[in-house]
């Protein structure tokens, strides 16, 4: 991934992330709907009912009596109004609340911070919206692939590929003088040649000694 499609990215991310906050931001009326910023409303009551986020508004309506000045959390405790953080005289004022942490409001006209006009505003930070899928996740709708079913029905045996079968009740074919195999496979041994008797040793030996002395007797 290239960085100018990172930019991109992070970009819309950063914008996504702004066009959620604006489109959830609230205006929170200070002391409303059944009071105002005034001694009169319990304004402590108030913020503890209600819940800042990080882009939401604070609305302070109030008369010319009145004014809003945000302080320090010492100042607030003490009801000091010098040395503000800001200070805003004009109805109606609106505060907006952009960082995470605690905030302290309280009017500055003279008394009025004692008679309780002051309120202490917690702020939490907003809700990521989860980051734009550059792709579009699998469906899970797709259906699953489907497995070929099993035979149980064996193909029957080649015919052409089957071993040769013998039938034990047929003669055994003849054993030639080579000794040639027979069809089982089987070496069948040529049968040896006898080696001649002493009585034809004897006769032989005999018929070479007469053709040897008639020989003799020629001559």
């Amino acid at each position: 991934m290239t960085g100018a499609m990172m930019t991109k990215i992070l970009m819309s991310i950063i914008a996504t992330t702004m066009i959620f906050q604006l489109a959830l931001a609230v205006d929170h009326n200070v002391g409303k709907p059944n009071g105002g910023w005034d001694q009169s409303t319990d304004l402590k009551s108030w913020a503890s009912a209600q819940t800042f986020i990080v882009g939401d508004n604070l609305v302070f309506t109030y008369t010319s009596l009145h004014d809003v000045l945000e302080v320090t959390k010492d100042n607030y405790d003490s009801c000091t109004t010098s040395n503000p953080i800001s200070t805003n005289g004009a109805s109606p004022t609106t505060i907006a609340l952009t960082d995470s942490g605690n905030r302290y409001f309280i009017c500055g006209t003279a008394g009025h911070c004692d008679q309780g006009m002051k309120v202490e505003i917690q702020t939490v930070p907003a809700a990521t919206p989860p980051p734009t899928s550059t792709s579009p996740p699998p469906s899970s709708d797709s259906p699953a692939p489907a497995t070929p079913p099993v035979s149980t029905d064996a193909p029957p045996p080649n015919e052409d590929n089957a071993p040769p079968t013998f039938d034990e009740n047929a003669p055994a074919p003849p054993v030639t003088s080579g000794g040639s195999p027979n069809n089982t496979g089987e070496t069948t041994n040529p049968l040896p040649t006898p080696e001649p008797s002493s009585a034809a040793t004897f006769k032989i030996l005999t018929f070479v000694s007469m053709v040897g002395f008639g020989f003799l007797t020629m001559v």
